[in-house]
Parts: C-alpha cells; sequence; structure tokens
C-alpha cells in the first residue's frame, strides 16, 4: 500500500517507530522530495525524525526548541516525556551502554571489513540481528543491582522499559528493542560513557584500570536525565 507524506508521518507518530525494512521507510531513505515532505509535517508538529544507519527502525523525537515545552513543568525538568523516573533513566543507560556501544562497534568493524565496494549492502549486513547482542540478567543484578536500587528495584523497572519498546526479554536474557539504537545521540552520549563514570565502572567490571583525568574530560555523573533525557522518542505526543 501507497502512503502519501501526510498519510506516513500519521502513521510513524501514531506507530512511535517502523522497522527500517517496512516499504514506505525505505521509501522514506531513497526519496528526497518524500522526505522532505515527512520532515515538514513533523516539524510542524515540533518532531523531528530519528534515523541512524545502523539502526534497525526508524522513529520520531523533539525539536530542540519545543524540548521546554514538553519538560519544562515551570518547576523543574522532567527526566523523560513518557513517565519514566530517574532511576528507570539511569538504567536505560546502563542498558544502552552494554547493548548499543559494543554493537556499534562491531558494526563499524563489520563495515570495514567489507570494505566500501557495496555501501548499502554493508549497512544492510552491519544491521542484522547477529551484531545485536543482549545481556543476562543475573549479570546485570550482580554488576548493577547495588548501584540501581537492588534486584527488586531492576525487576520493577525492566517490564517499564519493556512495554515501551525500549527493550526485550528473552529467557533471562535483556535485548534492545526496536527504540533502544535511537533513544540517545550516539555521537553526543558515546564519548560521555566511554570517557565518564560509567565507562569506568564497566571498565572495572571486566579488570581494565580506569582512564586517568586528561584522557578525556566529560564526567557522567549520576544525574544523567536532565540533558540526555530529552532524546527520548516523542511517544506521548
Amino acid at each position: 500500500m501507497e502512503f502519501s507524506p501526510q498519510q506516513f508521518t500519521a502513521r510513524l507518530i501514531a506507530s512511535r517507530y517502523l522497522l527500517r525494512g517496512d516499504h514506505t521507510v525505505r521509501r522514506l531513505l531513497v526519496d528526497l522530495g518524500f522526505r522532505q515532505e515527512v520532515e515538514a509535517n513533523l516539524a510542524a508538529c515540533g518532531l523531528r525524525l530519528l534515523d541512524h544507519p545502523f539502526a534497525a527502525h526508524v522513529a520520531v523525537a523533539l525539536l530542540r526548541e519545543t524540548e521546554g515545552a514538553a519538560f519544562d513543568d515551570g518547576e523543574q525538568w522532567l527526566s523523560s516525556n513518557i513517565g519514566l523516573p530517574k532511576d528507570a533513566i539511569a538504567l536505560l543507560v546502563v542498558l544502552w551502554a552494554l547493548i548499543i556501544l559494543p554493537k556499534r562497534e562491531r558494526q563499524l568493524g563489520r563495515e570495514v571489513e567489507d570494505g566500501q565496494g557495496d555501501m548499502f549492502g554493508n549497512i544492510i549486513k552491519a544491521v542484522g540481528e547477529d551484531v545485536s547482542r543482549g545481556i543476562a540478567e543475573n549479570v546485570l543484578l550482580e554488576d548493577f543491582g547495588k548501584l540501581l536500587g537492588g534486584k527488586g528495584r531492576i525487576n520493577f523497572m525492566l517490564p517499564q522499559l519493556s512495554r515501551l519498546g525500549l527493550i526485550e526479554r528473552r529467557n533471562k536474557v535483556i535485548c534492545e528493542g526496536p527504540l533502544l539504537d535511537l533513544v540517545f545521540d550516539y555521537a553526543e552520549m558515546a564519548p560521555r560513557i566511554i570517557n565518564g563514570a560509567i565507562g569506568d565502572l564497566i571498565r572495572a567490571q571486566n579488570g581494565i584500570a580506569p582512564l586517568q583525568e586528561d584522557d578525556g574530560d566529560a564526567d557522567f555523573g549520576a544525574d544523567i536525565s536532565s540533558d540526555h533525557a530529552q532524546q527520548e522518542d516523542a511517544s506521548d505526543v
């Protein structure tokens, strides 16, 4: 079925995310005129398209200039637009760091290994399920349970993240959901995690010495929500 730009925009907002292999999404990625109309429709609603070449889905997020209207309640900046408390956002960041960062490393390595001859073929190979690996729930609880409120609190938050499409739980393994690869700005977030507190924590869990202070100036502390949870998908618009 063919959708007009207006119909596709409505479908994308209503669905919250669409698979990259969807017929109309594929058109969006190759038809410049169609994409420009969709982006104009989204912009008229204060939204923007979320699309990463290595992500398996596309989604929508708030424009920078409209974030205040959604997140500023007049007293404080909300941690998310989907009702997640700050500790759930912290858990989300940890899962993003444990699942998406290694996935992206494998994707980039595969693209280099395959060469530059078939650009689209390489991207398709790099988006395949085999490059995304989950983390066992018991490993998460053992390594980060005390830091994230304990086993009971984590077991309460995981279903929340699953219902929102951020993760999937398969036989006690936490895997990425449709939105996990898009929920944060990779270019901004990855250096702060790698060079910051969470990066040191993950390195410590693997017996690797933390980076020295002069290796990076980012200090990724406990309150991650105030300026990065704004990257959330606009699922409640």
